[in-house]
């Protein structure tokens, strides 16, 4: 019998370990260690001024080796306008990337209905594009978005060299270069490269810093200096220069404090989960050595069945494996996305496996 989200809600507040990123927090605690972290004569900012946010974004536009950044709300918001401004100065409408690039999926043709651009998909939805699909693109483009790591494929990132004869092909087409850089804090032990290196390939970077870095919310787009003036009147156009931005930024500032050096320790752990978790029939882990610190497991079984016994386990050893999986085209088969974070270190990779053994057991029985 499948459990109601109410139940899902008590056994998730009584949990202790999960396997998934960091430790939840409610509003509360995230506001009071903000309030432990801030200096006491830190000032607001106001309207993207002073010098909280404006010392923050010069941190983060020299650790990716860009003359300037700006901070926005969302990275939904800063995407597209950059993709605007690189097109305009070409004189093209066109876009590539990759099917599954978050423009395509979660943001309802927002580069098209705010900005007049067009779409040019690239490749398969079920792996990385490649120069050879960018080649076949007859159209031209004004721009090119790439995405370290490809999400909905499971953190892929293409190799070094792929990349690099990507990026170099589009700037001898004259078409800019944009990273979708929302996790690309996570790619930096398989590159082997500091960011300002991989940010190198592109004209422009867009970083999150809710994802692993534990932020509130909040983006920044970095470049050159021209592009970072013309993207801050465009955010003020679209109603993202709000009067005040500091409890965002403080977030950020802290999360990349916090979690920044230990990205390396996420990879390599989610590397032993998967290991771990392969040796299971029934189970599939795509990439089957993570490249980065995510992966989707894939999981036999009866869908339901599976989710209950989860919860199940999470209310009985106070440990969160998955609250929900999702139908795949495998038959029999259904995926979480799981990515490793600070709570995911604090369980023991053996426990893990054992963990998920007991799944199976409890939905065959």
């Amino acid at each position: 019998m499948t459990i109601t989200q109410q139940e899902q809600a008590r056994i998730f507040q009584h949990c202790e370990r999960f396997i998934h990123q960091h430790y939840p927090q409610s509003p509360r605690q995230v506001l009071s260690g903000l309030v432990e972290y801030v200096d006491e004569e830190a000032q607001a900012d106001r309207y993207g001024t002073g010098e909280l946010i404006e010392s923050f974004e010069a941190e983060i536009a020299h650790l990716l080796g860009k003359e300037a950044a700006v901070f926005m709300p969302s990275g939904t918001m800063c995407q597209p306008i950059v993709l605007r401004i690189a097109c305009e100065r070409r004189g093209r409408k066109r876009i590539a990337y990759h099917p599954t690039c978050h423009l395509e999926l979660h943001e309802f043709d927002s580069y098209q209905r705010l900005h007049g651009l067009e779409r040019v998909l690239l490749g398969s939805e079920h792996r990385l594009f490649t120069l050879d699909d960018l080649r076949q693109i007859p159209e031209s483009l004004g721009a090119l978005l790439i995405e370290l790591p490809q999400r909905e494929i499971g953190g892929q990132l293409p190799a070094w060299e792929e990349l690099t004869a990507i990026t170099d092909w589009a700037r001898e087409h004259n078409i800019a270069t944009h990273m979708d850089g929302a996790r690309l804090w996570e790619c930096k032990p398989f590159y082997q490269r500091e960011y300002r290196e991989i940010a190198a390939l592109f004209d422009t970077v867009y970083v999150s810093f809710y994802k692993i870095l534990g932020g509130i919310s909040g983006s920044i787009l970095a470049g050159s200096a021209d592009i970072i003036a013309e993207a801050r009147i465009w955010q003020r156009r679209q109603g993202g220069n709000l009067f005040s931005l500091y409890p965002y930024v403080l977030s950020a500032q802290k999360g990349v404090e916090k979690h920044l050096g230990r990205i390396a320790e996420y990879c390599a752990k989610a590397k032993e989960i998967a290991e771990a978790l392969s040796v299971l029939p029934q189970v599939e882990v795509l990439p089957r050595i993570p490249q980065t610190n995510m992966m989707h497991v894939f999981l036999h079984g009866e869908r339901e069945r599976l989710i209950d016994a989860s919860w199940q386990i999470a209310e009985e050893t106070r440990t969160m494996l998955f609250r929900g999986l999702v139908p795949t085209l495998l038959p029999g088969y259904s995926k979480f996305e799981l990515t490793i974070g600070e709570a995911s270190m604090d369980i023991a990779t053996e426990d893990i496996a054992h963990l998920f053994q007991r799944v199976f057991e409890l939905a065959e029985a």
